[in-house]
């Protein structure tokens, strides 16, 4: 081979380039597989292949961050994980943070029926009881009659279901409707933010939804082991707040050669015969002139109206299916209160459902839930986060800061009866954090899925997807990559290596 024909060998291998639109937990996760897949056994210099990850946000993490209040510093955003699904865990393994791997105290949480707190019982599955014997747990969260439906419920004719279906209407057939307003909702309102009479059952609460598939009463005796059996920590957390991963995800992507830009705003996308060009510019589109960069291969990791937007001219079938996907928007008060003020309260929070008409849907006591919180604070404060925000119910988020704080914070004097005057507050707002999984919504992810696989070089991930949890977003991520390798119809890999063989 001449050497000129190396050259130009070498100049095309060079001019390689992989761009993740999208800085949150799976954008990153998607950038750190990619820049460790196409540099296994070389150094950043001798890289041929670039890592880009363009982020509009200041700083990167999407809904993970941490912030300070009282001067301590806390999650703002998420602040823990599913522990019995390997994906979190494990990547935190990987990037040598396993040490700072922290569970919840071994402390129970509340919940709020008819203005009185309660334990929340245990034997459920998305606050639906699946265990008969723990049926007692019920009592003055339900009243005497609504848990005796809820006993009646194996007695009922079961029929199998064999098209998706919201949560509130299967749970209401098969236990009556308190348990969807009084355990379901404030459950589901803490993950999807969302409403038991939208969300789907599939999507949701796959555990239910195989169930009623299959024909079997929720109170299934053949169940009770799997339900009862201890499986190790539900949830995990990390020292210093889960809001550091995406911090040491960011470095550690750099420091293997990758690029990681913040503040850079995706105007558009169009596909060229090499690939795909990418219009960019700032948060202020009328002060800068549009910037381009060309990739071999993109990965779309955006929330879905972003998506819908950017995709509309080069895949207008998956952009349809985007710009169905509701979103919710919420906030945190995170507040710091005097100890006194909060003597003898245990317990890791509270939860709030709807039904009790509170701005308020869920108390977190950090000092109380996490041992790494509770060595930081103050000797004379203790931490606590308020969360406000449910789908179409977005109005109250309008108020500003303080008047929003004030609110939160008197619900809570008035939830808990006692006095509660904080020292600090610090609100932190996540407008259209939360896609909805409404009814349908897992046959809309395979349609997005199947539109964007007939367009090599694109892939797409995202809190949409599998899950709204961090494990499900890194899942979503390693999908994409996978994806993305498949569309180009290559081995990623031989960029770097050659051909194998």
């Amino acid at each position: 081979m001449s050497g000129g024909g190396k050259d130009a060998m070498e100049e095309a291998a060079a001019a390689r380039r992989f761009v993740v639109i999208g800085g949150g937990i799976s954008g990153l996760v998607a950038a750190w597989r990619l820049v460790n897949q196409l540099r296994p056994d070389r150094s950043p210099r001798e890289r041929p292949v670039e890592v880009l990850v363009l982020e509009s946000s200041p700083s990167v993490g999407g809904k993970l961050a941490v912030g300070e209040v009282g001067g301590v510093t806390v999650d703002v955003g998420a602040e823990s994980m599913l522990a019995r699904r390997p994906e979190g865990v494990a990547l935190l393994k990987e990037l040598g943070l396993d040490d700072d791997v922290v569970h919840p105290r071994a402390a129970s949480a509340s919940v709020l029926s008819r203005g009185t707190l309660y334990a929340l019982p245990k034997g459920t599955v998305m606050g639906v009881p699946v265990d008969r014997t723990r049926l007692r747990g019920l009592a003055g969260i339900l009243d005497e009659e609504e848990v005796a439906r809820v006993g009646q419920e194996s007695r009922r004719e079961v029929l199998r279901v064999t098209e998706d279906i919201d949560v509130a209407s299967w749970v209401t057939w098969r236990m009556g409707r308190a348990v969807v307003d009084r355990l379901v909702e404030p459950l589901l309102g803490g993950v999807y933010a969302g409403n038991a009479d939208r969300l789907s059952l599939r999507a949701t609460v796959p555990q239910l939804w195989q169930r009623a598939r299959a024909g079997r009463p929720l109170l299934d005796p053949a169940a009770q082991p799997e339900a009862a059996a201890p499986q190790g920590p539900v949830f995990a957390g990390l020292r210093g707040g889960v809001g550091r991963l995406p911090l040491v995800l960011a470095q550690k992507i750099e420091d293997a050669g990758g690029d990681v830009r913040t503040g850079v705003t995706v105007r558009g996308l169009t596909r060229t015969e090499r690939g795909w060009r990418i219009e960019t510019g700032t948060r202020d589109a009328a002060a800068t002139a549009p910037g381009f960069i060309d990739a071999d291969g993109v990965i779309l990791a955006v929330p879905a109206p972003a998506a819908a937007k950017l995709l509309a001219a080069e895949v207008p079938v998956a952009a349809a299916e985007f710009g169905q996907v509701e979103t919710a928007s919420v906030a945190v008060v995170a507040a710091a209160i005097g100890r006194e003020q909060l003597d003898g309260l245990t317990g890791t929070g509270l939860l709030i459902p709807p039904v009790e008409r509170r701005v308020i849907k869920a108390a977190t006591f950090s000092s109380n839930k996490w041992k790494w919180v509770s060595d930081e604070t103050r000797e004379d404060n203790l931490v606590v986060r308020l969360s406000l925000g449910r789908a179409r119910e977005e109005t109250v988020l309008q108020r500003d800061d303080a008047e929003l704080s004030d609110l939160a914070v008197a619900e809570l004097r008035d939830v808990l009866r006692r006095e509660v005057t904080p020292v600090a507050t610090r609100v932190v707002r996540w407008g259209g954090a939360l896609p909805q999984y409404e009814v349908g919504h897992l046959d809309r992810v395979h349609r997005i899925r199947e539109a964007v696989a007939g367009v090599p070089g694109l892939a797409v991930c995202g809190a949409v997807f599998d899950g709204v949890g961090i494990p499900a977003c890194i899942a979503a991520a390693d999908r994409a990559v996978h994806d993305l390798d498949a569309g180009l119809r290559i081995d990623l890999r031989t960029l770097v290596n050659g051909p194998r063989g």
